[in-house]
């Protein structure tokens, strides 16, 4: 830490490592649409209010950042994913399709 704040690179770290969360947080929604549908959205809220309230715990500036950042990109997830249903609907992205469990074609 003293050495990012010596060569004042402390807004260089948080802003990379902000870029690579939202940027994870992308596939995820898609994902999480596409084999669960918006019935995933607790996980998103789940992890979202872990990461914020563990933000508040954590003494380390940098850690404590990340952390709101990854709680509030959990928690903007919620409304992409049904922004992504949407986004299926209208054909931009793939549907899933249901298997057919009797075994037959």
């Amino acid at each position: 830490m003293e050495f990012l704040e010596t060569y004042h690179l402390v807004g260089i770290v948080v802003g990379a490592a902000t870029f690579l969360i939202i940027g994870v947080f992308h596939p995820f929604v898609i994902k999480g649409e596409y084999y669960f549908g918006v019935r995933c959205w607790w996980a998103f809220a789940v992890s979202g209010v872990a990461a914020l309230a563990a933000s508040l715990w954590v003494e380390n500036l940098i850690l404590s950042i990340l952390l709101a950042v990854w709680g509030a990109s959990s928690l903007w997830g919620i409304g992409e994913l049904f922004e992504q249903r949407e986004r299926v609907a209208k054909g931009w992205f793939r549907k899933r399709e249901k298997k057919n469990r009797r075994g037959g074609r």
